[in-house]
């Protein structure tokens, strides 16, 4: 032991007088604060390249592995000889096929609820036209809609989730999918219109993700929108939609504001993001967050769970809010509510998740700090006002996929995630488990609009059942062997509830 003490110490001595003869030749130079512009072509390719690519926003999003042909260019065709379809892939149909398999396996309740009403085929007769994310999840969602007896088309809704190989098994199950990784905004609009416009086929319900589908169907197809026995919405942006045409009093078919389930906002909403917000982040970034301030902009549901997320790794977190009941829960949680423009300079990740628009300007964009990461959570782009970068004064860079460094002229850069787009369905995945309860709440929304008697609901926004939540949410508690507690009858009487529910009044959320 006195041996191993000494060579130690001797070690550390010869060390110490080495790493003091080190001179290094900048000990005087001043640290610089931005990268040269020499340097800056040596991270990547040439800068008038990169700028080129940023502009054609399709292709260099998909995999490397893809080729670069436009799948709208191919001529593909099923094992029945359909060509009713647009995929990037065909071929990738096997390897989708275990990806939804996998899904399967976390999405016990969705798979429950199949095998208990398959037999009754409560839809059989529906034809529904969807736009949703294209995820593994998903397309366990389509099969069981499927499986209740209807026939299903679908797109996507947001350009960059799709996941390729996952929209290729579907069609040998007969359902015309017309999505892919990386499309233009041209791409998405005709796959919308490919999935509703067909010859002897018309839609007579809707399960939307944002509002573009019904959109669509209301603007370019008024009489196939009218015979619509129902419409299902899942988002902040598409209820809003949904409300503005009611109140207008152009909304003539019911629809059921899933977004407001309390099943959706407790648990995907939250839960979701809470988990997902992090691996979106780190797998474009590989940022750690100890110490970094990021400014979260709403504190609503996804609000919350990002701020949890960030705050347990140790971020310093600022939320900005409209709404004082938001902005004291964020005080009462430990957070620091301010207006954007008191701390742009100074943070290092901004992230919205409004529903709104025009929450980070130009402004704001100009007065960040070096290497700011931007990003969104929200389900629409409009919150990043993307638009006022495309200018020639700056530079952009694409870096990896889904991620653009956008350099001004000073040298400044901002690192730009998904274009603006929803960060973790376009960057990474989501947890299989919080999408089996959405899943399972709009395949319900579904079977009560399309089962309803004629006048149960009118031309107007519903919010499903309160009976429904709590059922959606029963089917997930084997999953954690967790065992209600059941009322008395004289408990019961207490409280003026059924034993068996609903336990919340349809206010609640």
């Amino acid at each position: 032991v006195a041996e191993e003490k000494h060579f130690s110490l001797a070690t550390a001595t010869s060390l110490s007088k080495k790493l003091q003869q080190i001179q290094f030749a900048d000990d005087m130079q001043e640290f610089t604060k931005f990268p040269t512009k020499t340097g800056r072509r040596s991270l990547s390719r040439s800068i008038s390249q990169s700028s080129t690519d940023s502009y054609s926003s399709a292709a260099s999003y998909t995999d490397s592995s893809d080729d670069e042909v436009s799948p709208r260019e191919k001529q593909q065709t099923n094992s029945k000889g359909s060509s009713n379809f647009c995929v990037k892939n065909i071929k990738q149909a096997e390897f989708g096929r275990r990806e939804i398999e996998i899904a399967e396996q976390d999405m016990s309740a969705l798979i429950s609820l199949r095998k208990r009403a398959q037999g009754e085929k409560p839809l059989a007769g529906a034809k529904i036209v969807g736009c949703t994310h294209i995820t593994a999840q998903t397309a366990v969602l389509i099969e069981t809609l499927c499986a209740l007896g209807a026939q299903c088309r679908w797109s996507a809704c947001n350009i960059y989730s799709t996941q390729n190989e996952v929209a290729a098994p579907r069609l040998k199950h007969g359902v015309a999918v017309f999505a892919w990784k990386g499309e233009s905004e041209d791409d998405f609009w005709w796959c919308i219109d490919r999935c509703v416009n067909m010859d002897g086929w018309q839609a007579n319900m809707i399960l939307d993700d944002g509002g573009d589908l019904t959109h669509w169907v209301y603007k370019k197809y008024p009489n196939v929108f009218k015979k619509i026995r129902g419409i299902v919405e899942e988002s902040v942006t598409g209820v809003h939609r949904l409300y503005q045409l009611s109140k207008a009093g152009k909304l003539c078919v019911p629809a059921m504001n899933v977004n407001d389930s309390v099943t959706k906002q407790k648990f995907d909403n939250l839960y979701c993001c809470r988990e997902s917000i992090l691996d979106g982040l780190k797998r474009t970034t590989d940022v750690m967050f100890g110490g970094k301030q990021v400014v979260v902009c709403g504190y609503g549901e996804v609000g919350k769970g990002c701020c949890a997320a960030l705050k347990a790794l140790g971020a310093i977190v600022y939320i900005t809010e409209i709404d004082p009941i938001c902005a004291l829960q964020a005080c009462m949680d430990g957070f620091r509510v301010v207006k954007l423009n008191e701390v742009i300079r100074q943070v290092d990740v901004v992230i919205t998740c409004t529903g709104n628009k025009n929450v980070v300007t130009r402004e704001h964009l100009d007065r960040m700090k070096n290497s700011c990461i931007v990003c969104n959570m929200g389900h629409s782009n409009t919150e990043i006002d993307v638009t006022s970068l495309r200018t020639p004064e700056l530079t952009w860079e694409r870096v990896r996929s889904q991620v653009d460094h956008v350099i001004w002229p000073d040298g400044k850069r901002v690192v730009l995630l998904a274009e603006g787009r929803l960060l973790n369905l376009s960057c990474s995945t989501v947890p299989t488990f919080v999408l089996s309860i959405t899943a399972t709440t709009q395949a319900l929304a579904l079977i009560e609009l399309y089962n309803a008697p004629e006048g149960r609901y009118k031309q107007d926004v519903y919010l499903l059942p309160k009976k429904m939540d709590e059922y959606v949410a029963s089917l997930h508690l084997p999953s954690f062997d967790a065992h209600l507690t059941e009322l008395t009858d004289d408990q019961a009487k207490y409280l003026g509830l059924n034993k068996n529910g609903p336990f919340k009044p349809n206010y609640y959320r």
